[in-house]
């Protein structure tokens, strides 16, 4: 996948963090997706739809982008400013409450936002397995903690996040939570190789949260976090 071509679309305005475009290349390198013409996506908190825009041009699937802080109305006035407004559809749903059919996608894909709502065991079975096609596949990218302070979170990122220091979890931690079930063949996990390129991206636009994120960088978020990315093929 080409980054480069994506440049354009990535300002202060669309950015919410970490590149969230880089986050999902190396998703895509590692596990590409293969839809077949009449499959669907679900793009899970997709924020100002930039994932949803990759994830249409590079698969051509249609995509569903939801986001629960963004409205479908101000998302699908960006998808029709670039050109992909009959490919995406926009809601805006907590991902708690879905409101799809069963078995309606091939695959998910949720970048720097499952760790906001799916840090339970059971979450993925109850939430997200309903809605998947059998064969189907969820790629999750998301801020975590390295596997070497798997449960510290709270205790090394807490003058960083305060009280959303809980929400990071190790690679491991997250395998544990997704769990098991007859349905899934496979789930791996691991820390990302994008860390540092993400990060600087974010810290370019000079955002005012990203300033905000920049005075922690060497004293806690280098050192401690990582990027952990979620790979889950079903049966």
């Amino acid at each position: 996948m080409d980054i480069s071509s994506y440049k354009p679309y990535l300002s202060q305005e669309t950015m919410m963090g970490p590149n969230s475009v880089r986050i999902l290349a190396e998703l895509f390198d590692k596990h590409p997706l293969q839809p077949a013409a009449d499959d669907l996506i679900l793009d899970l908190g997709c924020g100002t739809g930039l994932t949803s825009l990759v994830i249409a041009k590079e698969t051509g699937a249609k995509v569903y982008a939801n986001d629960l802080w963004i409205s479908a109305e101000e998302n699908g006035k960006r998808f029709a400013q670039w050109g992909v407004g009959k490919q995406i559809t926009p809601i805006c749903e907590d991902a708690n409450h879905l409101h799809f059919e069963k078995k309606q996608f091939h695959a998910l894909v949720s970048i720097d936002s499952y760790h906001y709502f799916a840090g339970r065991e059971g979450f993925f079975q109850e939430k997200i397995l309903p809605f998947m096609k059998d064969g189907g596949v969820v790629l999750i990218g998301i801020p975590g903690v390295k596997d070497a302070y798997t449960d510290r979170g709270e205790e090394l990122l807490s003058d960083w996040l305060g009280e959303e220091a809980y929400m990071l979890k190790s690679p491991t931690h997250w395998e544990e939570l997704i769990g098991s079930h007859d349905r899934i063949e496979t789930v791996k996990t691991w820390e990302m190789d994008c860390f540092r390129k993400a990060w600087s991206e974010w810290f370019a636009t000079n955002n005012v949260f990203a300033c905000g994120d920049k005075q922690y960088f060497e004293t806690i978020i280098e050192p401690y976090t990582c990027f952990v990315g979620i790979y889950v093929k079903l049966k």
